[in-house]
């Protein structure tokens, strides 16, 4: 097991707040050796460290531990910190929101050095790529037309209860938006096939985030080998040129891998 002696810290700034109610709450796992901006801060605007062992590295920030679990604006910091890393040359492995370490031997002791191979290995495995979040979604007015349109008994029970008073024609509106949500998921699902027919090819991985509601199509999250990043990219460019006047397609990224992390 590595002892207290092997940990390699950053010591670009002080240590930050001292006492026993402090701790290191990390944000991910780096390479060895990753470079980190300087200008970097996390939870508290305290300054990120690494911590190393043997082929990874720890990024954390010394906390006050007694606070309210959970805040808006730790979740803000967390991201920022691992989306900043992301935008490098080098991969990085996000920890759940929330893991705190005691003292800087926990952080090599305890959660590095178990689990240093794993580690290495999952960083490999990201190396030259990176997560970006894909994302369709209807016009809703547009989409609510087309069914309209295409369906002879919603478009029937539409104009029939269109301008009698909400507590008339109970049944009528309860039949209509029954027949809405069902139109409307089977739009969903072949859009959706079709979508990610073109654009899952281009990919290493995907995770698919569940949608619900009349406008969002698809949700997912891609990891894109850098060197397709370009021609991923046209081709979605592509995609919403070809469906703009029904759907709008969305990318943002590269953020940090969080969907393709292994439960680190």
């Amino acid at each position: 097991m590595t002892s207290a002696a092997d940990v390699t810290a950053d010591d670009r700034s002080s240590p930050g707040p001292e006492g026993p109610e402090v701790g290191w709450f990390v944000y991910g796992v780096v390479g060895a050796g990753t470079p980190v901006p300087q200008d970097l801060t996390g939870l508290d605007e305290g300054p990120v460290r690494t911590f190393t062992c043997g082929r990874v590295a720890a990024v954390a920030t010394q906390i006050r531990v007694e606070r309210p679990p959970g805040r808006g604006v730790d979740l803000l910091a967390y991201h920022s910190v691992l989306d900043a890393l992301a935008q490098g040359d080098h991969p990085v492995l996000p920890v759940r929101f929330g893991a705190v370490v005691p003292d800087e031997v926990g952080i090599v002791e305890e959660f590095l050095a178990p689990d240093e191979a794993y580690f290495a290995e999952l960083l490999e495995s990201l190396a030259g790529r990176s997560q970006l979040m894909f994302q369709a979604v209807y016009d809703e007015r547009r989409i609510l037309s087309e069914i309209v349109e295409s369906e002879p008994e919603i478009a029937e029970l539409r104009a029939l209860t269109k301008d009698l008073p909400e507590e008339a024609a109970y049944a009528e509106r309860v039949r209509l938006g029954e027949l809405v949500a069902r139109a409307v998921e089977a739009r969903r699902e072949m859009d959706a096939a079709a979508l990610l027919d073109e654009v899952l090819p281009m990919t290493d991985a995907h995770v698919l985030r569940p949608v619900s509601g009349v406008e969002r199509v698809v949700d997912a999250a891609v990891l894109v080998h850098d060197q397709r990043r370009d021609q991923f990219e046209n081709r979605l460019e592509r995609l919403a040129e070809e469906h703009h006047e029904r759907m709008r397609l969305r990318l943002m990224g590269p953020t940090a891998p969080y969907d393709f992390a292994g439960g680190v």
